[in-house]
């Protein structure tokens, strides 16, 4: 498992531009400022006192690390460890720097992989859309939650009061487990989402994007199959099982990994339609 993890996914390989990656630092606070200093979060950019366009702006489209890296380079074009200044990072959301930092330690040979789900500090009492990354710490033998968009001037603005290199379980969850919640009826589906888009039909697109990054599919927030629904479209029993099936394996740990990728190799609707692979 942890080899899988190690290597990289059609997502997040550097390609071509692997010598961008020259020097880079190995510890985990290092390279989520080697992150920050790459990109700009879409939400965030009047924080950092630059106006951009809104064609810079459609960068947030970009799915690979590849793609996301030639872009870099367009802008600046020396290794990604060199500073650059807000205007000059690309624009991006969570899910970008997750997958950024995940192809820098796969680059280290360091396994990591891509998280969906939803957060407890952007808003308060809300479980808002948002993706991490986690590591697997070989020492503690755990796999590590980090959040790579949170730097010194989101961390003051939002009140952070943990580390955001080991995020504590209550304060992101994977979409599993917010699944697995709603279901049960602990968490208030209408409160889970982004914007004013939210309910369980949200939570359960999460889930399969979530399934899809284990599985080294980090699909870009938006993108959508036929189990994703939309907040009108019914979803079958059927359906109903299949889902809480990957949110018991997305939730349990390393022993259901042979199990999720058996289930995620034989289940089609777990994929993306072929017309939206990278």
């Amino acid at each position: 498992m942890l080899a899988y993890y190690t290597q990289q996914s059609v997502i997040t390989d550097p390609g071509e531009y692997a010598h961008m990656y020259a020097d880079l630092p190995s510890d985990i606070p290092a390279l989520c400022s080697v992150t920050q200093n790459a990109l700009l979060h879409i939400f965030w950019i009047p924080a950092y006192g630059v106006e951009l366009s809104e064609e810079r702006k459609n960068e947030v489209n970009i799915r690979t690390v590849a793609g996301m890296l030639a872009r870099i380079g367009e802008l600046n074009d020396q290794p990604v460890t060199v500073t650059r200044t807000p205007e000059t990072r690309l624009v991006g959301n969570c899910r970008d720097f997750t997958v950024f930092l995940c192809s820098m330690l796969r680059h280290k040979g360091i396994p990591a992989r891509a998280r969906c789900g939803f957060s407890r500090y952007f808003t308060p009492g809300r479980y808002d859309d948002h993706w991490i990354c986690e590591y697997w710490n070989t020492d503690e033998k755990r796999w590590v939650q980090v959040d790579a968009q949170l730097d010194s001037i989101q961390i003051k603005t939002l009140n952070i009061d943990f580390n955001p290199y080991d995020v504590p379980a209550d304060k992101f969850l994977n979409a599993g487990k917010v699944w697995q919640g709603c279901r049960a009826g602990d968490i208030d589906p209408e409160l889970c989402g982004i914007f004013q888009m939210k309910g369980l039909w949200f939570v359960q697109g999460d889930l399969v994007r979530d399934c899809m990054a284990l599985n080294k599919l980090e699909v870009l927030p938006w993108d959508s199959n036929e189990i994703m629904p939309g907040p009108d479209q019914p979803v079958s029993e059927a359906d109903y099982t299949l889902l809480d099936n990957v949110a018991k394996l997305v939730t349990a740990g390393n022993e259901s990994f042979v199990e999720l990728r058996a289930l995620y190799d034989s289940t089609a609707v777990l994929h993306m339609p072929a017309d939206r692979k990278p």
